[in-house]
């Protein structure tokens, strides 16, 4: 009897052992599946990269996207049941500054955008209770562009179908933000990162056959006015002292001013003085930037929907054939109505393809179809690892370790796609300058024409039709 009660007492003891061991390794299954999920949602370009697109995300024949990705809705498997009923927890993982760029506002609260109301829509939408915040002519579309704000206690969606409903040839969507990817500011006061100074080395032109003329020498015919639309710049920086630049701002003067470091280092990249610290590969040029972008509590720099498209048409008016466009967001449908209008015009209209990561959704205006996606490669010829891909990408060019201007003042490397949409800009100038007659849709052929074929064998989603090829743009 005493052996048969020692037997089974070890084998409780064994269970009991046992189910310690069980419940020791299930409980921390639970957080690395949690900590997936949080990355995805805050999928973003890291802090070692200095910069950009953005925030940047088809076929040309389907160019379709998403305001946003699908949430899973309840319990998975067992321990996501468990730990619903808390009787596992996972440990919260502490808050970090791309969480908080990753749950940033999509779009204004309380207000629409629309295009098309008559003042008899907006006199009845005001009996409503809407209210008219700003408005503006739009020579593009030849309509107002409204901003309304919403009745109290309405929701955006119930606000949008109730204007819907009343001017059905109407055009309403939110007034979604847009943003250039951002890097840490405290970057911009470490020292030049790069090793030769300026110099060809790390100018990275030379991976698309890009050709200065000679000192002295012109180039073979005019260029013609490149417009940015991208944040504020430092037209004081040594680099662009020279430069025959028009500085605009759209914003609300009330708004804080957008930060300089995003726009400098792109208008450096077109325009930048040949003996500056960061020459650009258009010093000739002309550029009309029109800094569209505000700045925003814990949000950094962003642009409006509203304010955008007001860019797009000033530029237009202006008579500027070239827009390069650093930034990124979600469709909408004002925007590419807009953007529609300006391809009309013969306009180019190049954007960065964004740094949202390669498994993430198209972005725009990159991802319409009357607009060049330039994508970033290495100096290897090597996709950026953060780079948005799909059908929709035109062309590749270098974006990572790219030497332009810092903020305020002296040079440094950046990387991402808002830095590698200003060498597809530029080509297409040269381009435009041998051959004014070309459309948006001529220009994008033809570059694609000359580009380098990297990765698969004709089209693909991550070089588009390959690397930008300068080597026969006019350049003599």
């Amino acid at each position: 009897m005493l052996n048969y009660l020692l037997r089974h007492m070890r084998r409780l003891l064994r269970s009991a052992s046992l189910a310690f061991i069980v419940g020791a390794v299930a409980a921390p299954v639970l957080s690395p599946e949690l900590t997936f999920v949080s990355a995805v949602h805050a999928d973003d370009d890291d802090g070692g990269d200095d910069g950009d697109d953005g925030n940047d995300g088809g076929a040309r024949s389907g160019r379709s996207g998403s305001d946003g990705g699908k949430r899973l809705r309840g319990p998975q498997n067992l321990m996501d049941y468990l730990d619903n009923r808390r009787s596992v927890r996972a440990p919260q993982a502490r808050p970090t500054a791309k969480r908080q760029q990753a749950a940033a506002p999509v779009y204004e609260a309380r207000r629409l955008i629309a295009l098309g109301l008559s003042d008899d829509h907006i006199t009845k939408l005001q009996e409503r209770g809407f209210s008219v915040e700003d408005k503006s002519e739009m020579r593009l579309t030849g309509t107002q562009l409204i901003r309304l704000q919403i009745p109290p206690r309405m929701t955006l969606n119930t606000a949008r179908q109730q204007v819907s409903e009343l001017a059905p040839e109407a055009m309403v969507d939110f007034n979604h933000y847009y943003r250039p990817e951002q890097a840490d500011p405290q970057s911009e006061s470490q020292p030049d990162a790069a090793a030769c100074n300026g110099t060809d080395c790390t100018l990275m032109r030379h991976l698309i056959g890009w050709k200065q003329p000679e000192a002295g020498a012109a180039l073979c015919t005019a260029l013609p006015k490149i417009g940015l639309i991208d944040t504020a710049i430092n037209p004081d920086h040594e680099s662009l002292k020279q430069a025959r630049i028009e500085i605009i701002r759209l914003s609300d003067a009330e708004l804080p001013q957008s930060g300089t470091q995003h726009g400098t280092a792109v208008a450096a990249l077109l325009v930048g003085s040949e003996t500056g610290r960061a020459p650009g590969l258009l010093p000739q040029a002309e550029l009309i930037a029109v800094d569209a972008f505000h700045g925003a509590k814990g949000d950094s720099n962003r642009a409006t929907t509203f304010d955008l498209i007001r860019a797009v048409d000033l530029l237009a008016e202006k008579q500027v054939p070239l827009i390069n466009m650093s930034l990124s967001g979600p469709h909408n449908q004002l925007l590419e109505k807009a953007i529609e209008a300006a391809a009309q015009r013969k306009i180019i209209l190049v954007a960065a393809a964004g740094n949202e990561g390669p498994h993430a959704k198209p972005v725009y205006p990159a991802a319409y179809a009357n607009v060049i996606a330039v994508t970033a490669v290495d100096r290897d010829g090597k996709p950026y690892r953060r780079a948005v891909r799909g059908a929709h990408i035109d062309l590749a060019a270098p974006g990572v370790g790219v030497w332009t201007a810092a903020s305020v003042s002296g040079a440094r490397q950046k990387t991402g796609t808002s830095f590698a949409a200003p060498f597809v800009t530029a080509a297409a100038a040269r381009l435009k300058a041998e051959k004014p007659d070309l459309d948006n849709q001529q220009i994008a052929e033809e570059l694609a024409g000359k580009a380098k074929d990297l990765g698969k064998p004709g089209h693909d989603p991550v070089f588009g039709w390959g690397l930008i090829n300068a080597q026969a743009l006019c350049a003599s």
